[in-house]
C-alpha cells in the first residue's frame, strides 16, 4: 500500500502546483493601484495658448523618476523640461518648453503607487486645434511581460517560503517538540528559509526593471538596484534579508541545542526563549510585507499594518504547520512517528489561527472593498470571494482530519499490538526472530540480499576445522559479513516498524485528509498572491468616473451630504432658469460621494442635457479637477469616488447646459477637508 501512495502524492502535488502556476499566469497586471483623478490640461481639452506646465493628480501619493512624466509633440519629440516635481499633496507637474506650436500633444506617465505597484497611462490635449499625431504610447504597465511574470512568481515563492519556515518551526515548537530531531521535518523548515532568502534576493534584482523599463536586460543593472534600495519596497526587502539572518540562528538552535537538551527544566526554559524570539522574528518578517503593500496606504494605515501582520502569522501557523504535519505523517522515521497528541495540539493551533483569520480578514475586506457591490463588480472582490470559498473548503477538510485524529487516539495502541503480534509470529516462523546469528542464517540473509560476502571479498570459504582452544579467525571477511548482517537487520527492523505504523486505517485516513488540506492550501496561496497584486476594490470603484450609487437619495427626502451648495442659474434660453444643488459627502480629503440635483424655480425636478462640476483650489494652484456625474433619475446626477487631494477653500464651478447653445457656469466657494 505504501508503494502506491508515494506516486499518488507526487501526482497530486504536481497537479496542485500546476493549478497554482495557472492562477499566477492568468493574473491580470495590477495597472492602476493609484488612479489619475485630474489633470491640467484635462484629457481631450483644447487650450488657446501653450501652458507653462502640465500636472496630474492621483488618488494617492506616487513615486516618480526623471522620466515618469513625458510630454510628446505631434511628431513624438519630447517637449518637457526638467524633472517632475510634487506640487502639493498628490499633484505632480512637469514644466514645458516655451512657445509650443499648435497641435495635439501626448502626456505619458509611468509611476509607482504607494502600495509598490507600477502605474502607467497616457492621454492627449491640444493647443489651438487638434491635429494628427504619430505618437503611440501603450497604457500597459511594465508588470505585463516576462519581468512582471517573474516578479509575481517571486512574490508567490516568497510567501510560500515564509509560510513553510515560520509555520513548520511553530509546529515543532508548539505541537511536536520531538520533531526537532526528525530529519525530514528539519529539511522542510530549512527549505522554507532557503526559498524565502532566494526569492527576496530575486525580487531585489527584478524590482528596478519591474517598475521601470520592464526589460530582462535591466535585471542586473546595478544602477537600478541602487535606486531600488532607496525606495520603501527596497528598504522592506533589505530588512527581510537581515531578519532572515536572525531566523537562521533560530533554526540552528531549534534543530541543534534544543534537540540535544535532555533536562526537562532546561528544555522548558529554552522553549520559552525560542518562542519569544521566534514570534519577534516572524512578526518582523511579516511586517516587511505589511509596510510596503496595500496595508501601508489608504484608510487607517496605522491599524491596517498590525492587522496585516497578525493575518500573515495566522496563515503561516495554519498552512505551514499543515505542511509540517504532512511531512511528519509521510516521512517521519518508523521509530519516531507523529503521535495523536501532537495532531490534537496542532488542531487547537489551527482553530485559533482560523479565528484570527476571520477577524483580520473581515477588517481587511471592509477596508479594501468599501461596499458590498465591490464583491461582484471588481476583480479584487471576485478574487476575495474565491479565497473565502477556499478557506471554507479548507476548514471543512480540517474538520474531517479532526475526526480521524480522535479515532487515531483511541485505536492506535490496539491495532499496533495486533500488527506487531502478527508480524512477530511470521518472523518467528521464518526464523528471523532467532537472536543468535548462525552460518546458515548468514547464508540465508545473503541469498535474500542477492550477495555473497565471500564472493565479494574474492576469498574462498575457510573450511579448516578449528583446533581445541583456538579462537575463530576474525579477519576482514568476517567483519564485512557482520556489518552486512547488521545492515540487513536494521532494514528488516525499519520495515517492521513501518508496517506497524501504516497498519492503522485511521492513520491512513488522517494522511489522506491532511494531504487534501495541503492541496487546497497550495491553490489558496496562489489566489492570495494574485489578490495582493490586484487593485483594491475601493480604489477601482473610486477610479471609475461617475459610478452610479446603489443607494442614491432623491431630493424629496430632504437628505443631503456633509456639504450642500445651492446655486441659482439662468442660461438665458427657454426653460433656462432653475436651481442646481451640489451635495458632497463627507466633504473631506480623499474619496467623496457627490449628488447633483436640478430643479425649476417652483421646486420641480427636471432634466437638462448636461451637468459638469469642477473643483479648484486657487491658493495651492490645484485644479480645475473635472467631474462628470452620471444621470440617475429625473433631475438627479451622481458620482462616487470624487477625490479631494487636500483641505482648503475650494471653488466649486457647476456648468449647466439647457440646450445645444444655452449654458452657464455658476460658482461657490466651500471649505472642504
Amino acid at each position: 500500500m505504501t508503494q502506491t501512495i508515494a506516486p499518488r502524492v507526487r501526482t497530486v502535488v504536481l497537479l496542485l502546483l500546476a493549478a497554482a502556476c495557472a492562477l499566477l499566469a492568468g493574473a491580470a497586471p495590477a495597472s492602476a493601484h493609484a488612479a489619475v483623478t485630474g489633470s491640467d490640461p484635462a484629457q481631450g481639452a483644447v487650450v488657446d495658448k501653450a501652458p507653462a506646465r502640465i500636472s496630474l493628480t492621483f488618488s494617492e501619493q506616487v513615486a516618480m523618476s526623471g522620466d515618469s512624466l513625458r510630454v510628446l509633440d505631434p511628431e513624438g519629440k519630447r517637449v518637457d523640461a526638467g524633472e517632475p516635481s510634487n506640487v502639493s499633496g498628490t499633484t505632480y507637474a512637469v514644466r514645458l518648453h516655451s512657445g509650443l506650436p499648435d497641435g495635439t500633444y501626448t502626456v505619458a506617465y509611468q509611476v509607482v503607487s504607494a502600495d509598490s505597484h507600477p502605474v502607467a497611462g497616457a492621454y492627449t490635449f491640444s493647443i489651438g486645434a487638434p491635429s494628427k499625431t504619430s505618437v503611440t504610447v501603450s497604457d500597459q504597465a511594465t508588470d505585463d511581460g516576462v519581468v512582471g511574470w517573474l516578479y509575481g512568481f517571486g512574490r508567490y515563492v516568497s510567501y510560500a517560503g515564509f509560510i513553510v519556515m515560520a509555520g513548520g518551526a511553530a509546529f515543532v515548537l508548539a505541537c511536536w517538540p520531538r520533531g526537532s530531531g526528525v530529519r525530514p521535518v528539519q529539511r522542510f523548515v530549512v527549505s522554507g528559509w532557503l526559498t524565502l532568502t532566494a526569492a527576496t534576493l530575486a525580487l531585489l534584482l527584478l524590482r528596478g526593471s519591474f517598475t521601470g523599463s520592464g526589460k530582462v536586460a535591466d535585471i542586473f543593472d546595478l544602477s537600478l538596484l541602487g535606486q531600488v534600495l532607496q525606495t520603501k519596497t527596497g528598504a522592506a526587502l533589505v530588512s527581510r534579508l537581515l531578519l532572515l539572518a536572525a531566523a537562521a540562528l533560530f533554526i540552528a538552535v531549534l534543530f541543534g541545542a534544543y534537540d540535544k537538551r535532555e533536562d526537562p527544566q532546561e528544555k522548558r526554559d529554552l522553549t520559552f526563549g525560542l518562542a519569544i524570539g521566534g514570534v519577534v522574528v516572524a512578526a518582523g518578517l511579516a511586517a516587511s510585507w505589511a509596510m510596503s503593500e496595500h496595508a501601508s496606504v489608504g484608510l487607517q494605515a496605522s491599524i491596517a499594518m498590525p492587522v496585516d501582520v497578525v493575518h500573515l502569522l495566522a496563515v503561516a501557523a495554519w498552512l505551514g504547520g499543515l505542511g509540517a504535519l504532512l511531512v511528519a505523517l509521510y516521512r517521519a522515521p518508523a521509530d519516531a512517528p507523529v503521535d495523536a497528541s501532537a495532531v490534537r495540539r496542532f488542531s487547537r493551533v489551527a482553530f485559533g489561527s482560523v479565528l484570527a483569520l476571520i477577524a483580520t480578514g473581515t477588517y481587511q475586506s471592509w477596508r479594501q472593498l468599501g461596499s458590498w457591490s465591490a464583491f461582484t463588480d471588481t476583480r479584487y472582490g471576485q478574487l476575495l470571494l474565491a479565497k473565502i470559498a477556499l478557506v471554507a473548503v479548507l476548514v471543512g477538510v480540517a474538520w474531517i482530519s479532526r475526526r480521524w485524529t480522535g479515532r487515531l487516539a483511541e485505536t492506535v495502541p490496539a491495532s499496533a499490538e495486533r500488527e506487531k503480534a502478527r508480524v512477530g509470529a511470521g518472523a518467528e516462523a521464518s526464523g528471523d526472530a532467532e537472536p543468535e546469528v548462525t552460518d546458515d542464517d548468514r547464508t540465508d540473509t545473503d541469498s535474500v540480499a542477492g550477495t555473497d560476502p565471500d564472493a565479494d571479498s574474492g576469498e574462498q570459504p575457510d573450511s579448516r576445522p578449528a583446533h581445541a582452544g583456538e579462537q575463530p579467525d576474525s579477519g576482514p571477511a568476517d567483519t564485512e559479513r557482520a556489518a552486512q548482517l547488521a545492515r540487513q537487520r536494521a532494514a528488516r527492523d525499519a520495515a517492521l516498524q513501518k508496517r506497524l505504523r501504516d497498519a492503522d486505517p485511521n492513520r491512513f485516513g488522517l494522511r489522506r485528509s491532511v494531504l487534501a488540506e495541503a492541496g487546497v492550501a497550495v491553490v489558496l496561496l496562489a489566489v492570495t498572491t494574485v489578490l495582493t497584486q490586484t487593485e483594491p476594490g475601493r480604489t477601482e470603484q473610486d477610479a471609475k468616473a461617475a459610478t452610479s450609487s446603489s443607494a442614491s437619495t432623491s431630493p424629496d427626502t430632504g437628505a443631503s451630504g456633509a456639504l450642500t451648495l445651492n446655486m441659482p442659474f439662468d442660461t438665458g434660453g427657454e426653460n433656462g432658469k432653475g436651481i442646481v444643488t451640489v451635495d458632497l459627502d463627507p466633504a473631506r480629503v480623499g474619496g467623496n460621494e457627490m449628488h447633483v440635483y436640478v430643479e425649476r424655480p417652483d421646486g420641480q425636478a427636471f432634466d437638462i442635457p448636461e451637468v459638469k462640476v469642477d473643483f479648484t483650489l486657487k491658493a495651492k494652484g490645484i485644479g480645475p479637477l473635472p467631474v462628470v456625474p452620471d444621470h440617475i433619475a429625473t433631475g438627479h446626477w451622481s458620482a462616487n469616488g470624487v477625490q479631494i487631494p487636500m483641505a482648503g477653500d475650494w471653488k466649486v464651478d457647476v456648468t449647466v447646459r439647457t440646450s445645444d447653445i444655452d449654458e452657464v457656469t455658476v460658482s461657490k466657494n466651500a471649505q472642504i477637508g
